[in-house]
C-alpha cells in the first residue's frame, strides 16, 4: 500500500523480523511467485536426470514467467545469492535458503497429494535457481 516505512525504526533492527516479513509477504500473495500454472512444469524439469536438459528447461521456464514474476524473481534471487555469500556468518547456505523459501515461492494450487515429496522438489527448484543464477539471469 502507500504506507511509509521507516527502516531506521528500532523494531527493524532484528534481522529475523525483516526476513520474516519478507517470507510472509511472499507466502500471503494470492498466487505464489511461481504461478500455479507453472508448478508442475518446474517439478517435471527438476526431476530430469540430464543436468544440461534440466538446466535449460528451468531457465526456459523462468523466462516464460509473466514479467512481474520474472523480474521479482530476478531481484529476490539476486538478494538471496548475496545472503549466501555470507553463509559463514549467517549460517544461510543454499540448502538452508531453499528449505526456507521453496514451499513459499512455489506451491501447487491444491494441497492434495504428497506434500513431503512436493517439498523436496520445491526446495530443489529454489536451490537450482540459486546455484545457476548467472546462467538463468545472464544480464
Amino acid at each position: 500500500a502507500d504506507e511509509h516505512l521507516d527502516l531506521d525504526d528500532g523494531r527493524w533492527e532484528d534481522i529475523h523480523v525483516v526476513t520474516g516479513a519478507l517470507k510472509l509477504f511472499f507466502r500471503e500473495l494470492p498466487e505464489p511467485l511461481v504461478p500455479f500454472s507453472h508448478f508442475d512444469k518446474f517439478i517435471a524439469a527438476i526431476k530430469m536426470q540430464d543436468p544440461t536438459r534440466r538446466g535449460r528447461c528451468v531457465r526456459d521456464l523462468v523466462f516464460s514467467l509473466p514479467p512481474a514474476h520474472h523480474d521479482t524473481m530476478k531481484v529476490l534471487f539476486h538478494h538471496l545469492c548475496r545472503v549466501i555469500e555470507y553463509k559463514e556468518e549467517n549460517r544461510m547456505s543454499v540448502q538452508s535458503i531453499a528449505i526456507v523459501f521453496g514451499p513459499t515461492l512455489l506451491r501447487p494450487a491444491s494441497e492434495e497429494g504428497n506434500m513431503a515429496m512436493h517439498m523436496v522438489f520445491q526446495n530443489q527448484v529454489v536451490e537450482h535457481i540459486l546455484n545457476q543464477y548467472s546462467y538463468i539471469f545472464p544480464d
